[in-house]
């Protein structure tokens, strides 16, 4: 037998411990390679701005989610770079609008005036109202599950839940991201990233609208009228449920699993709801924003618990 006349190798089909090859063709991709948005996606997004970009592949960078490159690893085109400076940007411009708009205005209120029109849920729900979230690209598993979540749950806020609702981080990102692209886009002209963000964010969060967190007007309760308020989160990790107590009276709970924070926002607008009904609204003044979830029969001591 002719030596040189060795049989090839078997074919990757015929190898039962080889991969499928779509499965090979994915690990031999270049790591990090990501499709572009195509130029559909890409016009569509640049309508819902209100802004058409020069650089195009500003629009895909802006969007892209850092598991969207999986089972690579996450490579140089996320969003990550762009939503810090859209970040800085926005805190630069919405600083300057408020301090206009309230020239006898001390810092503090400023301060939290900014915040309310920058923060994670109010940068949310901008992404949600005007469809950019459907150009998100990512692989992460339960992503779509918590977007529907909190869409579900914020129509029952005209303006802001104040720290009643859990708005996905990923939402406020990519609003920080495309503004950090116009940015860019722009040759970093800001009257122009001005323009966009203001006709997004409209109505803006004022100074009459503007409401407060459930666990600060409480602590503001308590301080006004002497009372001692315990807001209890001892119990937060082993059944997710915080307390408030009242003069040592437990007064309402509310129970939220991912975050202490939602728990105990949610168990302090308990509190306040319950102790307005108990003194006619005399020492707990009105907030705007209602609660997330309607508020379940008296306990046995009294006490209003929220799920």
């Amino acid at each position: 037998m002719d030596p040189h006349s060795q049989s090839p190798p078997p074919a990757a089909e015929d190898d039962p411990d080889a991969m499928p090859r779509e499965q090979q063709q994915r690990e031999e991709a270049p790591p990090g390679y990501v499709p572009p948005m195509s130029p559909e996606e890409v016009a569509a997004v640049e309508a819902l701005l209100g802004y058409e970009f020069k650089d195009k592949s500003l629009v895909g960078e802006a969007l892209t989610h850092g598991s969207f490159y999986l089972p690579y690893r996450s490579g140089d085109s996320t969003y990550e770079r762009l939503e810090y400076l859209g970040d800085g940007v926005l805190t630069c411009l919405v600083s300057r609008e408020v301090f206009l708009t309230y020239p006898d205005l001390p810092p503090g209120p400023l301060t939290r005036l900014r915040a309310a029109n920058v923060d994670k849920e109010k940068l949310a729900r901008v992404a949600v109202d005007h469809g950019i979230h459907r150009f998100l690209r990512h692989k992460a598993p339960k992503l779509e599950e918590q977007i529907a979540d909190f869409v579900k749950e914020l129509g029952q806020y005209e303006y802001h839940s104040n720290g009643l609702l859990d708005a996905p981080k990923v939402l406020s990102d990519i609003v920080e991201s495309l503004i950090g692209a116009i940015y860019v886009d722009s040759k970093y002209n800001q009257e122009q990233v001005w323009q966009v963000f203001r006709n997004l964010a409209d109505p803006l969060i004022s100074l009459e609208t503007l409401g407060k967190h459930p666990v600060s007007e409480l602590l503001e309760f308590g301080q006004k009228t002497g009372r001692i308020v315990d807001i209890s989160k001892d119990g937060w990790v082993k059944d997710t449920k915080v307390d408030v107590f009242v003069d040592g009276v437990l007064v309402a709970s509310a129970t939220y699993a991912q975050k202490k924070e939602i728990a105990s926002n949610r168990a302090a607008k308990a509190a306040l709801d319950k102790l307005k009904e108990m003194s006619g609204q005399s020492d707990v003044q009105s907030a705007p924003a209602e609660a997330p979830e309607p508020l379940d029969e008296l306990d046995h001591y009294g006490a209003l618990e929220l799920q």
